[in-house]
């Protein structure tokens, strides 16, 4: 007779240092809760050329993708969905029947949804009243990507920021008021913070900061990092990175159990 595991789905988490990995215990819960005969295990990769051995495992029947591999993955499957192909990032990966890697991106469904839940209304009152549609953006790796195209699908302008001065951002020193006061969303897309360095925070003019002002933290390890701490202190809306994960992982299992 033959075991269950023999035809148990498999999935996994391709990334670097994911020892604290959100996915896999994410998965892990939602597999037995659920009854899915399925399992889910991290693929810690320090190379590029192991995460092209991981992805050649025809037994893996998708991937999610995390720091730092979104945009240098890209190469190595057979093709992009729409979105994520405008995004230019894929934190999602699917093996089709026929052996196909395709590349999804489902942070910005995670981001946006999350966002409009939180803070729907006060959207809402944005569009009504004309009030400013910009958002800043803190980092410019792959994560930003997916962020940026969710709000641009909500009508922001953006204003990346960096270390330094690229085209198209501007740096931290030349982050000033004017920047902070026409700006309603600033969203932390940099690791600065995590556990366990939670004493690091971007460097931002926060005492610009007031209650108009939206403040989002991809990080969710602390749930209340000292981005939001500090941000929370100016009396602006704070949101950390917990819901939006749990959705675009929702958002990842939707395409990875369509037939």
């Amino acid at each position: 007779m033959e075991k269950k595991q023999d035809h148990m789905d498999k999935y996994g988490l391709i990334g670097r240092d994911i020892a604290y990995s959100f996915s896999r215990r994410y998965f892990a819960s939602k597999f037995e809760k659920e009854n899915i005969n399925a399992s889910y295990v991290n693929f810690d990769s320090k190379t590029i050329q192991d995460v092209e051995e991981y992805l050649s495992n025809p037994k893996i029947k998708g991937y999610n993708v995390t720091i730092p591999y979104k945009q240098s993955i890209i190469p190595f499957l057979d093709r992009l969905d729409a979105a994520a192909l405008a995004i230019g990032a894929v934190n999602t990966i699917k093996r089709t029947k026929d052996g196909e890697l395709v590349g999804y991106n489902t942070d910005h469904i995670g981001f946006r949804e999350s966002l409009l839940e939180f803070c729907g209304d006060v959207l809402s009152k944005i569009d009504k009243e004309s009030l400013s549609k910009q958002a800043i953006i803190l980092g410019t790796g792959g994560a930003s990507k997916g962020v940026a195209y969710a709000l641009e699908t909500l009508g922001f302008q953006i204003v990346y920021v960096s270390r330094s001065s690229e085209k198209g951002s501007v740096s931290y020193a030349d982050l000033d008021i004017t920047h902070i006061t026409t700006s309603t969303i600033i969203v932390n897309c940099t690791p600065l913070g995590t556990f366990p360095n939670t004493q690091l925070c971007p460097e931002i003019p926060y005492n610009h900061l007031n209650s108009s002002h939206i403040v989002y933290d991809l990080i969710y390890n602390p749930e209340k990092t000292l981005f939001l701490e500090k941000a929370n202190e100016q009396g602006a809306m704070i949101i950390s990175g917990l819901r939006m994960l749990e959705l675009q992982a929702e958002a990842a299992w939707d395409i990875w159990s369509k037939h």
